[in-house]
């Protein structure tokens, strides 16, 4: 139970403040309960606020980017749901070949502002729907490439609400994981080492990469994107297929018959849908292919 008085020490730290807020209005899955409370701030000292409000009350917090890699639980998420605003949207170009964004700027703003600065490296993130602090966080990569791959370096804030840098070398990047995983350190902004090309050459390999999604993905489908990290030698969508439960149905909750790499929600699914979907997924492929396989959608809220 939200306390009345932290509603209202909240409200004054230039947040804009909700509560019982519905999170499938707030994800890509358009599945998941109430948040207690969800609360915008527009810039770092908002956000540092807000964090040690948050912890000198006791609340628990989660910071929310697009919604994109996330499966909310039907009960909702206790506490305070932080969305970025403000300048964290804002993106720029700070040398030649140096753009800086702020985490909460989308990843399609970003490559299209490269592509207008005429900018190559990130044509792989065109049509990947989250944001910059979340492609950050779980090292987002696609057709060959990944955050990695461009990154300077990052700008973050601590448990304590101070403000700090990594250096490429230090990010720990790797498959679907860097330094910030499973840790309350808060990705602010992004700096994107990348490097000239002709505009209509980039725009040619976005929209080839656009044209392949749209192919090979079910992106008219309310989904969380790729359900499980790719295997070690394998892939997951051709373990499905092969054990044959590409279309497979749980409640509302539906193996995407275009690319059995994703879950889709079909007809009004609920996190325990997807969730006994995902658990049918790993008995089958186990017991049929020896393989385990690992999500790399994040589960949230309360239990």
């Amino acid at each position: 139970m939200i306390e009345n008085q932290f509603l209202e020490k909240l409200r004054q730290e230039h947040t804009e403040v909700m509560t019982d807020v519905p999170m499938k209005n707030h994800t890509s899955f358009r599945i998941g309960g109430c948040a207690d409370v969800l609360c915008e701030v527009k810039d770092a000292a908002a956000l540092r606020a807000v964090i040690l409000l948050c912890r000198e009350y006791g609340v628990p917090y989660f910071m929310l980017g697009m919604g994109s890699n996330l499966l909310v639980s039907d009960k909702g998420i206790e506490g305070v749901v932080i969305r970025l605003g403000g300048e964290f949207n804002e993106v720029s170009l700070t040398e030649t070949t140096i753009i800086r964004a702020g985490a909460g700027c989308t990843l399609a703003k970003l490559c299209l502002f490269a592509k207008n600065m005429s900018l190559s490296g990130l044509e792989f993130a065109w049509g990947i729907p989250g944001s910059v602090g979340g492609a950050v966080y779980m090292n987002a990569g696609a057709y060959n490439g990944e955050m990695k791959q461009v990154l300077e370096a990052v700008d973050y804030m601590d448990h304590d609400g101070n403000i700090k840098r990594y250096r490429k070398d230090d990010l720990a990047l790797s498959y679907r994981r860097s330094v910030f995983t499973d840790t309350d350190d808060i990705v602010l902004s992004a700096i994107f080492r990348l490097v000239p090309k002709e505009q209509n050459k980039i725009q040619e390999t976005m929209s080839e990469l656009m044209d392949r999604r749209k192919t090979k993905q079910p992106i008219n489908h309310p989904s969380a994107g790729s359900i499980f990290k790719r295997p070690e030698g394998a892939y997951a969508a051709a373990l499905i297929e092969d054990c044959g439960l590409k279309g497979y149905t749980c409640g509302g909750a539906q193996v995407s018959p275009k690319h059995a790499g994703f879950i889709v929600n079909d007809n009004g699914a609920t996190a325990e849908d997807v969730l006994q979907l995902i658990a049918h997924i790993q008995k089958v492929v186990k017991e049929k292919k020896n393989v385990d396989l690992c999500c790399e959608v994040k589960f949230v809220g309360r239990k």
